[in-house]
Formats: C-alpha cells, structure tokens, sequence
C-alpha cells in the first residue's frame, strides 16, 4: 500500500513539475513570439541578433534562446527557475546589475563564482540581457 501511494504522489510531482509555472512564462511566450514574427518578416536570418540589440532599449529579448544557454550553462549552480542553489539566486538579479554588469560577471566570474570561458560573448550577452530584466 505504501508503494502504491508513493508512486501516485510521485506521479503526481512529476505531472505537476512538467505543466510549469505561473503567468510569468505566459509573458516571456508573448515576448518570444513577437520577436520569432519580426525574425520571419525580414528573412535574413538576422533577427536573434536584432532582438539582442533591441533588449539594450527595453524592447525585446530573445528569451526562448537566452533561457536554453542559461538551462546548458548556468542552471546547475543557479537553479532552473533562477531560484538559486549552490550559487545565489537570480530571479531578481536585474535589481542589482545592469547588463554589462552581468556580462563582466559571466566572463570574469565574482566571489566564488569562476569566470564561464564555455559561454561565448555573444551568449554571454544574450542571457545579461535577459537577466538584466529580472527585477
């Protein structure tokens, strides 16, 4: 009988924890599909570049890209919902640094955080970008 519980509660977990959170992806999704629009209208293939330049302004960020190099490089130590493990969490993060200020972090690393040289610049930035929307 114990068994049985237990493996409907974990079921049950696991349902849960793949339908995702709250309304604040609803509004990344939002944001992700207006810029995969702008992508599709150009056609020149340009448009992650243009959505990174435009998140400098407070336009738009590629959040669907930003948020899969922050899932391979960073959720490890700052969790997968930024909430924080090993490392601080990053769910207000925006509050505290600017942009550049994130990217300076990323490359050259702070306190016992160490420098990611695996992130490429233009990585790097993509996710500041997105970060330094999180307040």
């Amino acid at each position: 009988m114990k068994k049985l519980m237990f493996a409907l509660f974990l079921g049950l977990v696991l349902v849960l924890a793949a339908c995702g959170g709250g309304d604040e992806g609803a509004n990344d999704d939002n944001t992700n599909d207006e810029t995969t629009e702008e992508q599709q209208g150009d056609g020149s293939g340009e448009g992650t570049d243009e959505g990174t330049s435009d998140a400098g302004e407070g336009d738009t960020v590629d959040t669907a890209g930003a948020e899969e190099v922050y899932q391979k490089n960073c959720a490890s130590c700052h969790g997968g919902d930024l909430g924080g493990g090993m490392g601080p969490a990053l769910s207000e993060v925006g509050s505290k640094y600017s942009a550049e200020e994130i990217v300076d972090i990323i490359k050259n690393g702070k306190g016992d955080m160490p420098e990611q040289g695996q992130v490429s610049d233009e990585d790097a930035q993509l996710v500041a970008n997105w970060l330094s929307k999180k307040e």
